[in-house]
């Protein structure tokens, strides 16, 4: 009998090492990593520019290309993780975006309708692992990393979805194997201790791995 693929969803803010971690644990363990389209993006610079005009076209850019993600994970059939869920794009970053004014009521419906349309056909998660940082440690990192559409992110903006994340774990705990690890004090960069520490948490959830 062919062994169960398993799926690992890197889940947290902008900044908090999730690209990091992903490749990372791919590397140790043999998986096949998924990463978000960040570099490659066309709608991120003009949305940091002018968040009410491309809120929703970056948002459904980024549904779309989970989406597809996802669905070359179940036609490979082999393990993978992946950098950012699927349920991030509706919960954190649409649902953040409409609360503060810059998504209006219909986009946002109309985005969570396609949402709710796509995830039936989508497998969930053996475990989400929630990196989880202070908004210290998330700016210094998104200004050490130097990315150009990045320069005009606020510190608001960044505190906002660490409380939108702090709100989605606490219900998502009810749906979802939630693993929460903190990013202020572990080091995924510098040695494998911390790395192999969670690979032993992770196999825990992915037994056989």
């Amino acid at each position: 009998m062919k062994k169960p693929s398993y799926l690992i969803g890197i889940a947290g803010n902008i900044g908090v090492g999730k690209t990091t971690v992903t490749q990372k644990l791919a590397d140790k363990l043999g998986w096949d990593p998924y990463f978000e389209s960040v570099i490659d993006n066309p709608y991120l610079d003009d949305f940091y520019q002018d968040m009410n005009r491309w809120s929703f076209n970056l948002q459904i850019y980024f549904l779309a290309h989970r989406f597809r993600s996802q669905k070359e994970i179940v036609d490979a059939g082999r393990h993978a993780i992946q950098d950012r869920t699927i349920y991030e794009d509706v919960e954190i970053f649409a649902r953040s975006l409409y609360e503060q004014g810059f998504m209006n009521e219909r986009d946002h419906a109309c985005y969570r309708d396609l949402f709710y349309d796509m995830i039936p056909f989508l497998p969930k998660p053996n475990v989400i692992i929630y990196l989880k940082a202070s908004v210290d440690t998330l700016m210094g990192r998104i200004r050490q990393r130097g990315r150009g559409f990045e320069k005009t992110i606020r510190r608001e903006y960044i505190e906002y979805l660490n409380r939108a994340y702090e709100r989605w774990i606490g219900e998502a705990q009810d749906h979802f194997r939630i693993l929460t690890i903190n990013a202020d004090e572990r080091d995924f960069v510098n040695g494998d201790h911390d790395l192999n520490e969670l690979i032993e948490e992770i196999r825990g959830y992915c037994p056989g791995e």
